[in-house]
């Protein structure tokens, strides 16, 4: 007779299932034991749809394990959080058994790199409007077996390279506009084909876009963030990704990019209102010392960028105040008798 709890138990017409080596989960396994029944908890269920955090709060918030200790029954979970409390459920709390389960660094660049890799891809080029089927309790699973297998760094090292050749190429794609406008903010024209809003429009489009992927990417590589990034580098992953945006996109065009702004702050609505906020915020966010480059820009979107008045000050301000008056009456502006007031007669 066949011991209960053993792997290889074949599915029949009473649907007791058998564990085989690669499933996702576990169902129930019936022991051959009269009265016996064993049950295992699922884990990482085929078809799920849930959201990264429920799956990093399911799987606990404790150190990787990377060793195994057979004779132990009051282990509460092995690396792949089984229950192994009960001497009757199926363990992985065995040298054998934790050895089928290694991941060596073939396994991991065949197997498990190249899913994450199209997830990857499929967050960083969708639309945030547009809809695509990604399962994050998948993306996540295999992030937190190459992180509990310790491929941390080798999965960090893979998912920045990833996203710095995505920045890359999105930088190439604004480069165009980049000639266009540097023309026609240098010689004044307008009748090419790119017009200067082009520049604006579409680094917004690549901001927005990628802000949305990365809130994603963050969300399923949570676990290597904490047991890692956090933990040995003294960083952490949303930090990094958007130091990549500035880097290799923000800082590349920001030359080209704050004079086409203020030429379109001066000529309302030239761009649209709302992608100019969106395009100034997400500048200042980026780098806040980019914000002296253009004060009047910036503190347009941006509260109290400005430092704060000092009343040793004053006197400079009240000159100031006189030289712009000095210059609004020269360019014809004139203050009119300030004596009388318009008659209601008038209006």
């Amino acid at each position: 007779m066949e011991e209960a709890g053993c792997l290889e138990v074949n599915d029949d017409h009473n649907h007791n299932c058998r564990e085989t080596q690669g499933n996702a989960y576990y169902s129930n396994c019936r022991s051959h034991m009269a009265g016996e029944t064993h049950c295992c908890p699922p884990v990482f269920g085929v078809g799920l749809r849930v959201s990264a955090e429920e799956v990093f709060d399911k799987y606990s918030m404790t150190e990787p394990m990377y060793e195994s200790d057979s004779s132990s029954e009051a282990s509460e979970c092995d690396s792949y959080g089984v229950s192994t409390s009960n001497a009757g459920r199926l363990s992985f709390n065995s040298p054998s058994n934790f050895l089928m389960n290694v991941i060596t660094v073939e396994d991991y660049k065949k197997a498990h790199w190249p899913k994450l890799e199209r997830a990857i891809e499929h967050l960083l080029t969708q639309s945030p409007m547009d809809h695509i089927s990604i399962s994050y309790e998948q993306i996540y699973s295999h992030v937190y077996k190459c992180v509990c297998q310790q491929h941390s760094e080798l999965l960090y090292n893979d998912l920045m390279q990833k996203i710095t050749s995505h920045l890359q190429q999105v930088s190439l794609k604004l480069q165009k506009y980049v000639l266009f406008s540097w023309i026609q903010v240098t010689h004044g024209t307008s009748n090419w084909e790119s017009p200067p809003e082009s520049l604006i429009e579409n680094f917004n489009h690549a901001l927005i876009q990628y802000t949305f992927a990365h809130q994603c990417i963050v969300s399923v590589f949570i676990y290597m963030n904490k047991f890692y990034i956090e933990t040995k580098l003294n960083r952490d992953l949303k930090d990094d990704l958007m130091k990549l945006f500035s880097d290799y996109v923000a800082e590349k065009h920001v030359d080209t990019l704050i004079p086409l702004l203020k030429n379109a702050h001066a000529m309302p609505f030239q761009v649209k209102p709302s992608t100019m906020e969106s395009v100034v915020k997400g500048l200042y966010a980026l780098r806040p010392d980019w914000a002296p480059l253009a004060p009047a820009l910036f503190s347009r979107f941006i509260p109290q960028i400005h430092p704060p008045a000092l009343e040793s000050q004053l006197l400079h301000y009240a000159a100031q105040d006189q030289k712009l008056q000095m210059e609004l009456s020269l360019n014809g502006f004139s203050r009119g008798d300030q004596s009388r007031k318009r008659s209601s007669e008038e209006s």
